[in-house]
């Protein structure tokens, strides 16, 4: 209980810390500097959420990392069984990238600012019509050169077990016809779900697969693809 309460504590006065590091951010934008901002933005809010992720005391290890393409955008798709999840995709996936996340993270000052300046796109999942726009946003973001992340469950599995993939979520891939990575994250509900909600240590895995072309897919294909990518990350769940 006393790590929960102090994490909780710590990760409010760290989004206040970095407040003076927002305005950085807005001179680079002022001065047009969008290359310097963008490198700038993904340093600062990597290393505030591996300092996040080392304070639940999480023992993380990586593989496939040489499975991210370098020189393009790409969408990763993942499963989803934590709160810790975001963190751990900003810690340790060393790529510029935004999230899909849901809309009442909106809600969380500070943090909603910096997700704006990540790319972040927020969805209202309880409008199918909002829904849609986001996905829309998203292909725009990613045809602009940004990478997405984006977790087709829709919700938090809390555990071993993934949820149904929806469609939906592979059209920001299709749509601006960019590689899917999928990502297989196993254990990080252990962090927090497994045990009421109270910050516990344990061991998380993260497996980068390599990418899944999505340039020239038949109708066939493209039916086919939230299975496949599915399939894909369920092999490291065995």
């Amino acid at each position: 209980m006393l790590r929960t309460i102090g994490w909780y504590i710590s990760f409010a006065g760290s989004l206040v810390a970095k407040l003076p590091q927002m305005y950085i951010v807005k001179s680079f934008e002022k001065k047009g500097e969008l290359a310097q901002r963008d490198e700038y933005v993904h340093k600062t809010t990597s290393k505030w959420a591996l300092n996040r992720v080392k304070f639940s005391g999480a023992k993380v290890q990586i593989f496939g990392e040489e499975n991210i393409p370098k020189d393009k955008p790409v969408v990763f798709i993942s499963n989803h069984q934590g709160n810790f999840d975001i963190a751990l995709f900003m810690s340790y996936i060393d790529k510029p990238k935004g999230y899909v996340a849901k809309i009442e993270m909106k809600k969380i000052p500070i943090l909603r600012d910096w997700m704006t300046y990540m790319n972040c796109v927020f969805m209202d999942r309880s409008s199918i019509r909002k829904s849609a726009e986001a996905i829309v946003e998203g292909v725009n973001i990613i045809k602009k050169g940004y990478s997405l992340v984006i977790f087709p469950e829709g919700t938090r599995s809390k555990g071993d077990k993934i949820g149904e993939f929806k469609a939906g979520s592979f059209k920001l891939a299709t749509k601006s016809k960019v590689p899917i990575v999928p990502v297989t994250i196993k254990g990080s509900y252990k962090l927090m779900e497994a045990n009421g909600n109270k910050i516990v240590p344990s061991q998380v895995e993260m497996y980068i697969h390599p990418p899944v072309d999505t340039a020239s897919l038949s109708k066939e294909d493209l039916e086919a693809l939230p299975a496949k990518v599915k399939s894909i990350i369920e092999s490291k769940l065995c």
